[in-house]
């Protein structure tokens, strides 16, 4: 049978992705002073810098889960073309985002006979989520069948490593992901913490270094220790809170060590919903690794 792979903005993944493997995305929404935007609209380009010099200002976002009518048309596209589903959505460690639209997938496709859905908690985020999904994009291309990929993505997911680092903590304590204590501490401090996924999707910090670019340089160093080399050559991420000249320092570190096989790598900046709770200045690198630790 013929699928589908529907994801939600949160993959970060770039338009010429999206359209390239014709995934489906569900535009997640954010906030400010009354008004809300979509997170991804298909064919038009969100003005990224404005959205973080407005933080940088000041301005403060918040963010929900996708407008329900907006899916619904979206899924029910789908269907009624006659494609079955697979879902690979946002971690449901972060946000209610995967279980509301995975519920909503599930009623919708058991209105069409015939049609069938699966879904995975990617328990990923950003990139992190996107590399999954290109990754599965790329198998269904090459044929795979969908409850095969599914299996794949299940054990994936669990190793996808997720490694990064924020400038300001504040915004990941705003969004209740960190203590305001030590927020508040590493900011006085100057420390700038690395943090990572763990297997249920919760961001852990890990270590604390001082100045960003050894911040920069943990990353790596992180990857080095639990890159799969079995998988080598790898397509990686790289996503970033408008710093782009950080995240192409990172990339010169990488490509700088003869001992990671690197194919391609996809670089990205991270998307409003995202970037309302880890701020900018935020660096991240995304990998299949031997483990996620």
């Amino acid at each position: 049978m013929s699928y589908t792979i529907l994801t939600d903005s949160s993959c970060n993944l770039p338009e010429s992705i999206i359209d390239r493997y014709e995934i489906e995305v569900l535009p997640l929404r954010f906030e400010s002073d009354g008004e809300e935007y979509a997170s991804y609209l298909k064919g038009q380009v969100t003005d990224l810098s404005t959205f973080y010099r407005m933080m940088r200002d000041g301005r403060v976002f918040t963010t929900s889960l996708p407008a329900l009518d907006r899916a619904k048309v979206i899924i029910e596209g789908i269907l009624s073309a006659g494609y079955d589903i697979l879902y690979i959505g946002f971690s449901s460690g972060l946000s209610g985002t995967y279980e509301a639209m995975r519920q909503l997938v599930l009623d919708m496709t058991a209105e069409h006979p015939g049609r069938q859905a699966l879904c995975c908690d990617t328990r990923s985020a950003s990139l992190g989520e996107g590399l999954l999904v290109l990754h599965a994009a790329r198998r269904k291309q090459a044929g795979e069948a969908m409850e095969s990929l599914h299996a794949w993505l299940e054990d994936a997911r669990f190793r996808l490593a997720h490694w990064f680092t924020v400038d300001d903590l504040m915004y990941l304590y705003r969004g209740g992901r960190v203590s305001k204590t030590s927020a508040f501490a590493a900011n006085i401090l100057s420390i700038k913490p690395v943090l990572h996924m763990d297997d249920p999707g919760h961001l852990v910090p890990v270590e604390k270094v001082r100045s960003r670019r050894r911040s920069i340089e943990a990353l790596w160093r992180h990857m080095k220790k639990t890159f799969d080399h079995s998988l080598a050559p790898q397509t990686i991420a790289i996503s970033h809170g408008d710093c782009l000249e950080d995240a192409h320092a990172l990339i010169d570190i990488i490509k700088g060590d003869e001992e990671l096989a690197i194919d391609d790598i996809v670089l990205n900046c991270i998307d409003p919903v995202i970037g309302a709770h880890s701020g900018p200045g935020t660096l991240a690198l995304f990998y299949l690794a031997t483990t996620r630790d």
